[in-house]
């Protein structure tokens, strides 16, 4: 008996065995099954996609004009989708509304995101502070090209309205997001899903916001994914779309 349960243990090794090599070319047997799956890879025509998007955002800076309408898109996502803030911003923009005119002005054509009428009042904060021919300028002088960093930190201080998730937001669609995250609750999801997270924190200070960020640098170099396009990744695999 004992020597019939010895052959069907080093049976069932063997199946693990084989079973592991096949799908991850590895000699040892997982002890649990990997959580990579599909979560962390996109289809090739996504793919094609998201490298479209960042060539697409490394111009953004060419443009003054496309800078400051970032920065305003990035005032306006918060607890707005992106599709309706996108919308926000042709209007104002055939309005001529986007880099003047006061709150009350903009506030008609801010009602398809929420909280329009802080979001109206932070609009024209943003173009006092930042005027839209001097936008490139004022972030030069604080970081770009050479240090996002700097230039979060910048922001985080300078535009009312702006956290650590906006700033690197902003950052990324101007073509400056390869050393930067942008955490939102979709993004932390998939980084649980992925194991980078036991858990979802509840509250994310500046300072978990960081430890969480260094560790997807860790995970993008450890799985050889280009860090500025997991987020990209995450979002496509849940929505079957790359949006900025």
């Amino acid at each position: 008996m004992k020597s019939n349960h010895k052959i069907n243990q080093i049976k069932n090794n063997s199946k693990r065995v084989f079973k592991h090599n096949c799908e991850t070319g590895q000699k040892k047997p997982l002890k649990e099954p990997l959580k990579l799956n599909n979560t962390c890879i996109a289809s090739p025509h996504i793919n094609s996609k998201i490298k479209q998007a960042l060539t697409d955002f490394s111009k953004i800076w060419s443009s003054e004009e496309k800078v400051y309408e970032e920065l305003c898109f990035c005032l306006l996502t918060p607890q707005s989708s992106a599709k309706q803030a996108m919308k926000t911003i042709t209007l104002l923009k055939e309005h001529h509304l986007l880099d003047r005119g006061g709150a009350q002005e903009k506030e008609i054509f801010l009602k398809n995101v929420r909280f329009y009428r802080t979001k109206a009042l932070r609009l024209v904060e943003a173009q006092k502070r930042f005027p839209s021919h001097k936008i490139k300028q004022i972030l030069q002088e604080n970081g770009l090209p050479n240090d996002a960093i700097k230039c979060r930190e910048f922001l985080l201080k300078e535009v009312n309205g702006y956290g650590m998730k906006e700033a690197s937001h902003f950052l990324r669609n101007i073509g400056f997001g390869k050393e930067i995250a942008i955490l939102d609750r979709h993004i932390l999801k998939n980084l649980k899903t992925c194991e980078v997270l036991v858990e979802i924190p509840k509250t994310l200070t500046k300072k978990r916001y960081l430890e969480i960020e260094e560790k997807m640098k860790q995970f993008c170099k450890k799985q050889g994914i280009p860090f500025d396009e997991l987020d990209l990744i995450f979002w496509s695999n849940e929505t079957g779309d790359v949006l900025k």
